[in-house]
C-alpha cells in the first residue's frame, strides 16, 4: 500500500474522529430523548439499554471507518488489520501488555498484600483457624467474588463492554483514520486521549446532581476523571500505534478497571510508595522494549498490518 496515494485530507480525518466520539456518547441517550422510552424499571434494565446503544454506536463508527479509509482492495484481511483485529501473535499482546501495565500497580498489590496480612493475623489473634483453614476461606471467598462478580451488570459494563466498545471505537477506528490523514504516530497518541475524554463528558451531570448540584465539586471530580482519562488515552494509544493489535490496548484497559487508580501513599505505609516509585520505574524501563513492533509483527517484506508496523522503531 503506497502511503502517499493512500492518505485522506486532516481536516476529514479529525471531522470523522470527532464525529465518532460525539455519536457514541449522544446514542446513549436516545431511549429516553428520541424513543421516548418509558424509564427503566431497573438498573439491569437501565444498564442493558446503554450496551445496546453502545454496540450500535461501535458498529455504525466501524462501518464508517471502512468508507473512510483509503484501502484500495476492501479485502477483509486489510480491514481487519486496519483495526488491529489479528488472528498472530495473540500470546505477546496479551502478556506483555498485561505485564507492563502491572508495574504501575505494584504499590496497589503491596497495598493488598499488607491488608491480608492485617487480616490474617487479627483473625489469628481472635482464636482463628489453622493456616490452611484461613486459605480454603480466602479460596472461597475469591469464587463467591468471581460468581458475583459474573452476574454483576456493572461488571460486565466495566470488564466486557465499555472496554470492547471504547477500544474498537477509539484505538482501533480513530488510529488508522489519523494516521492515513497524515498526522504522525506520536501526535496521534496525545491527539485521540482527548477525543476519548469527550465520551465521558456525559458523566458531569451525574456527579453534579451526586453532589448536591455543587457545580465546584462536580468539576473538580470530573476534571481528576478526565485527567486519568486523557493519561489512559495515550498510554492505550501508544500500546496500539507501538503493537498495531487491538487485544494489547483491550487487555490493559480491562486491567486497569478492575484495579482502579494506582496506590500511591497508604498512611503508615511508607512501603506502599516505595513500591509505587520503583514499579514506575521498571514502568517506563520497559516501556519501549516490551512495545517494541518487532515483538508482535513477523520480520518480513511482504508484512500486510496497518501502515507498516513492522518497520517502525
Amino acid at each position: 500500500m503506497e502511503e502517499e496515494d493512500c492518505l485522506i485530507s486532516k481536516a476529514v480525518a479529525v471531522t470523522a474522529c470527532t464525529a465518532m466520539a460525539l455519536f457514541y456518547v449522544a446514542i446513549l441517550y436516545a431511549p429516553a430523548l428520541i424513543l421516548r422510552l418509558p424509564p427503566p424499571p431497573s438498573l439491569q434494565v437501565y444498564m442493558i439499554r446503554r450496551f445496546l446503544c453502545a454496540f450500535i454506536s461501535t458498529a455504525v463508527s466501524v462501518f464508517v471507518c471502512a468508507l473512510i479509509l483509503p484501502i484500495k482492495k476492501m479485502e477483509l484481511s486489510l480491514l481487519l488489520a486496519a483495526y488491529g483485529v489479528r488472528a498472530n501473535h495473540i500470546w505477546q499482546a496479551v502478556i506483555f501488555p498485561l505485564s507492563l501495565t502491572s508495574f504501575m500497580y505494584v504499590g496497589s498489590m503491596v497495598l493488598k498484600f499488607l491488608l491480608l496480612v492485617d487480616s490474617w493475623r487479627e483473625h489469628m489473634n481472635h482464636g482463628g483457624d489453622s493456616l490452611l483453614n484461613c486459605a480454603r476461606l480466602l479460596w472461597t471467598r475469591v469464587l463467591d467474588w468471581g460468581l458475583s462478580t459474573v452476574s454483576n451488570i456493572l461488571a460486565w459494563r466495566n470488564y466486557v463492554v465499555a472496554p470492547l466498545t471504547e477500544e474498537l471505537v477509539f484505538r482501533a477506528c480513530m488510529i488508522p483514520i489519523l494516521l492515513s490523514g497524515g498526522f504522525k504516530p506520536t501526535t496521534v497518541i496525545f491527539l485521540c486521549p482527548i477525543l476519548f475524554s469527550l465520551a465521558h463528558l456525559n458523566h458531569f451531570m451525574e456527579y453534579y446532581s451526586k453532589q448536591n448540584n455543587n457545580l465546584a465539586k462536580a468539576v473538580m471530580v470530573v476534571g481528576l476523571q478526565l485527567g486519568y482519562t486523557v493519561v489512559f488515552g495515550s498510554y492505550a494509544s501508544f500500546l496500539f500505534v507501538r503493537t498495531g493489535h487491538l487485544l494489547a490496548p483491550l487487555v490493559a484497559h480491562v486491567f486497569c478497571n478492575f484495579m482502579g487508580l494506582p496506590a500511591i501513599f497508604s498512611r503508615g505505609r511508607g512501603v506502599v510508595s516505595l513500591a509505587f516509585l520503583v514499579g514506575m520505574v521498571g514502568f517506563l524501563w520497559l516501556l519501549f522494549p516490551m512495545t517494541s513492533p518487532h515483538l508482535f509483527n513477523e520480520r518480513t517484506n511482504n508484512c500486510r498490518c496497518w501502515q507498516g508496523y513492522c518497520s517502525w522503531n
